[in-house]
């Protein structure tokens, strides 16, 4: 690597930084949709642990996405002055990565987070942001939720969505097609295993019928 490569500062769109519960302004909410960055923010990690095993200063993960490139000094000038946040700033180098990271939903040996409690805004597109991700993933566990709830209506999966996971709703309504048709597949199939079964015992009884002719 040239010399004139190492110290080029690093410049991205996508910065990630910490925010205390104990240092962060109590509207940082308000400061970040006034400074009309798109952001997120992770729900508030209160359970980790550090490596002896004590719990860590409760904190929140987040992320601004620049409408252009922006360097180290810019980012962590920011985060400090307005957010009270520490000078460390990280460029995301995989959104998915960041994306898990929020909840550790990747790292079940980590405390766990609700996706309810994400927070995001200034023109920050979850739902795009979603669909950018490994979807296949959060198609699997609405499947698995109409599985074990034992759903057999749309609207009841949407009044589900709605009360128990709402990061995913409008997931389920962009895929309304998909979930309706695999519904209605499902209801076929339990129709048709119900005629099987009658036609099985008509038979049954017909030879047992014949039997004792």
């Amino acid at each position: 690597m040239s010399d004139n490569l190492k110290h080029t500062p690093q410049r991205s769109t996508m910065w990630t930084f910490l925010l205390y519960q104990e240092s962060a302004p109590e509207n940082y909410v308000d400061i970040l949709n006034d400074l009309q960055i798109p952001w997120i923010v992770s729900p508030l990690h209160d359970a980790d642990l550090d490596k002896d095993g004590n719990i860590k200063k409760p904190h929140w993960h987040a992320a601004f996405f620049f409408d252009s490139l922006k360097s180290y000094k810019q980012v962590s000038s920011l985060v400090t002055e307005y957010l009270k946040a520490p000078s460390h700033v990280q460029i995301i180098h995989s959104t998915t990565g960041f994306f898990h990271y929020l909840t550790h939903a990747e790292n079940p040996e980590k405390a766990q987070y609700s996706l309810e409690d994400i927070q995001y805004g200034a023109g920050f597109n979850l739902e795009q942001f979603l669909q950018s991700q490994n979807i296949d993933s959060y198609l699997g566990s609405i499947i698995d939720v109409v599985e074990t709830e034992n759903i057999k209506e749309f609207s009841d999966l949407v009044t589900y969505a709605r009360q128990s996971d709402t990061a995913l709703l409008k997931l389920i309504i962009n895929r309304a097609y998909f979930f309706s048709r695999y519904l209605d597949s499902k209801r076929h199939s339990r129709n048709n295993i119900k005629v099987i079964d009658h036609l099985t015992e008509l038979t049954e009884e017909n030879i047992s019928q014949k039997d004792e002719d």
